[in-house]
């Protein structure tokens, strides 16, 4: 039989909560798996949603298996056989991390004929953003979600920019007790993403430090930067798993500064078409009337 396997998984801190997910192709028919753990790190939500997704299988398959993990298909591929004849240590002597998790999975891929493929994530392939959708929304099922009162503000931020980098502009829509204030800036010579990170940085400012605030955005850089990637990037300080600086680093710091003195809900509402549209709607408004002035 042939199947197609893409999986993913992460924690958030990490270590952390973390949540997994895969998604089965055979023919027409698809098998959706999720699962989460409460503190675990982003490899071992890899490895699980692996192990989850071979488990399922009822009979020897030719898979093509798709996973954003180098750490996953660099370690069935190139180092578990290694590892196994060593006793399950490294090349220096230590324990092999997640060991209970590889010796789990080694014998599944034995089962079957597996050609193994690297996906880079964020990168608009629809079966690894969905796996990653998935694997996000349980960890987030597990994670204790910020308690707001009915009548908290809600800010909504936008961002426009001409050329990249280019003229650019932010808005900011602050709804408060029945009130709406707006604000709006400008800069020359810069991104869109860096207009989505200052439009929130100066909406924040408008309300004392200790406020619940609501913070509604479009722009999945934002949102996934301030509730999923920013742990990762202050304990690496701030920067990539490579050792290269993060991008707009100096405005990730000045919000998480920022953020650590707010109750914030971040709200989504990326193709979203409720009640948000119109606060949205004057914030974009107010943007792109600012980028005209940088």
């Amino acid at each position: 039989m042939q199947v197609t396997i893409h999986s993913d998984g992460g924690a958030d801190p990490n270590p952390g909560i973390g949540g997994w997910a895969a998604i089965l192709r055979y023919g027409k028919r698809e098998k959706v798996l999720t699962g989460n753990h409460p503190n675990t790190t982003n490899n071992r939500m890899e490895l699980t949603a692996a192990i989850a997704a071979l488990k399922a299988l009822t009979q020897p398959c030719q898979i093509q298996f798709y996973t954003d993990s180098e750490y996953l298909r660099r370690g069935i591929n190139e180092w578990i056989e290694n590892w196994a004849q060593k006793g399950w240590r490294t090349e220096s002597g230590g324990a092999v991390a997640n060991a209970d998790l590889w010796q789990a999975l080694w014998p599944l891929t034995q089962e079957h004929e597996i050609e193994w493929h690297w996906v880079r994530g964020h990168s608009g392939d629809p079966l690894n953003e969905r796996v990653d959708r998935l694997a996000r929304e349980a960890r987030q099922a597990i994670t204790p979600q910020v308690q707001l009162s009915s009548d908290s503000p809600r800010l909504y931020a936008r961002a426009s920019c001409k050329g990249s980098p280019g003229a650019g502009g932010w808005g900011v829509v602050l709804e408060e007790k029945g009130e709406t204030r707006q604000f709006s800036g400008s800069e020359p010579g810069t991104t869109n993403n860096r207009m989505e990170i200052r439009a929130v940085i100066e909406g924040l400012k408008q309300l004392p430090p200790g406020s619940e605030v609501q913070v509604v955005t479009t722009s999945d850089y934002l949102f996934q930067g301030a509730t999923k990637w920013i742990n990762g990037w202050r304990q690496r300080n701030w920067q990539k798993r490579g050792g290269q600086p993060i991008a707009n680093d100096d405005l990730w710091r000045e919000l998480d500064q920022l953020m650590s003195h707010y109750q914030i809900e971040w709200i989504s509402a990326k193709g979203d078409r409720d009640e948000q549209t119109a606060g949205l709607h004057e914030a974009s408004k107010l943007a792109v009337e600012a980028t005209k002035m940088a």
